[in-house]
């Protein structure tokens, strides 16, 4: 699908509407982290369990992804997109039922999780597939405001709407916008066919490179996770920030990281290199000085308005390097990166729990920053070593 297949206010209506959909998916992902209190005590189960449906969230994305992306390849994306926004939208709404139990909600949570997996290796291909090549990376950084407005609006919005009308409204709330999404998306994207049109295989296709990108994002979200899991404690044991300032400064946190996205995005397309590597050295830096200057409050809140506004970014930047350098279908290289973001998360969350006892929180960060520093090594030496390296042909994947 070229960018000459609709007109200006279809494509634009249609990005809007993938947009939504991506601001739905990652608010419905992370919204149990504001309402947790709620949902335990309705519920009457752990905050334990709660949290449950948060990382077994991530944990289903990370191992269903790449499955997922082979097995639909074949699909209409008009068709898929509907149905993926219409098994959110129902979910959303068995999450708001009166009376549901943690099982069924376990089972809607499974169901979304599954949903959004299809959903971002997807995203990207039909939005690029609009626009002409050369506008590959504004458009991911278009798509990426969206996910990132979550964070900023979506979850603390969803938060005190829980707070007064009950933690299943929100849930009933996200439904219909998935809705709003499935009903413009199903009305304007034209059914083509997923191998139709240049978004469908990488524009530089390079495996070698594409596996620096991927080991790159994996060890980056690893080190911002293995300290950013236990920010809370962070703020009151070494900041001394207390309770009270957590919600402000995870909002500082949320703007930021939109911020970067909005800064980085319209770079993306003449600068595929620097957009990766420059938040990369920012989050090390961010991570190595909360270690080192953490205790001061003021630069605590700098330093993590820092580490927001760089974390949001690489994977923004991973994301169109893998539509650039697929070297098969580039489905299947967004959802290898996907899987790789998620399992960071998993993992550098299962890391800082491992080192806590040993280092206390403060070690934490100064682990993040040097892991951070090696992806960073990684992405500068390895990239230099490639410049001699010839792409690899592209083969399907």
């Amino acid at each position: 699908m070229g960018g000459g297949d609709l007109g200006p206010r279809r494509r634009a209506t249609v990005v809007a509407a993938l947009m939504l959909a991506a601001f739905t998916f990652n608010s419905t992902e992370n919204l149990p982290v504001g309402l947790l209190a709620l949902m335990a005590d309705d519920l009457q189960v752990s905050l334990t369990a709660v949290g449950a449906l948060v990382s077994g969230y991530g944990v289903t994305v990370a191992v269903v992804s790449l499955p997922l992306a082979r097995l639909t390849r074949s699909v209409p994306r008009r068709h898929l997109l509907a149905g993926l926004l219409g098994l959110l939208a129902a979910a959303s709404w068995v999450s708001a039922l009166g009376g549901v139990s943690y099982g069924m909600l376990l089972a809607a949570r499974t169901a979304t999780a599954l949903a959004q997996a299809s959903f971002w290796t997807v995203m990207g291909p039909v939005a690029v597939g609009m626009f002409p090549p050369e506008h590959r990376g504004r458009v991911i950084g278009l798509l990426s405001v969206g996910g990132s407005l979550a964070t900023v609006a979506g979850v603390p919005a969803g938060t005190w709407l829980g707070a007064q009308c009950g933690w299943r409204t929100p849930f009933a709330l996200l439904g219909l916008l998935a809705l709003v999404s499935l009903v413009s998306i199903g009305a304007l994207l034209p059914p083509t066919r997923p191998q139709d049109g240049h978004s469908a295989f990488g524009s530089a296709p390079d495996r070698y490179r594409f596996g620096v990108v991927l080991t790159v994002s994996g060890l980056s979200v690893t080190a911002a996770f293995t300290g950013f899991t236990y920010v809370v404690a962070f703020l009151d044991e070494v900041s001394g920030l207390g309770q009270d300032a957590v919600s402000a400064v995870l909002f500082t946190f949320g703007g930021a990281a939109l911020a970067g996205v909005g800064v980085v995005g319209p770079l993306l397309d003449r600068f595929p290199r620097g957009t990766l590597a420059v938040p990369v050295a920012a989050q090390a830096a961010a991570l190595l000085g909360l270690w080192a200057a953490g205790r001061l409050p003021v630069a605590a809140l700098a330093l993590i308005a820092l580490l927001g506004a760089s974390v949001a970014p690489i994977f923004m930047a991973s994301q169109s390097q893998a539509l650039r350098l697929a070297p098969g279908r580039t489905e299947t290289a967004l959802a290898a990166n996907s899987a790789v973001h998620n399992a960071g998360v998993a993992a550098g969350a299962l890391l800082g729990g491992v080192l806590l006892p040993m280092t206390g929180v403060r070690g934490l960060f100064l682990a993040g920053g040097l892991v951070t520093a090696g992806a960073l090594a990684v992405l500068t030496c390895v990239t230099r070593t490639a410049d001699g390296v010839p792409a690899s042909p592209r083969t399907p994947a």
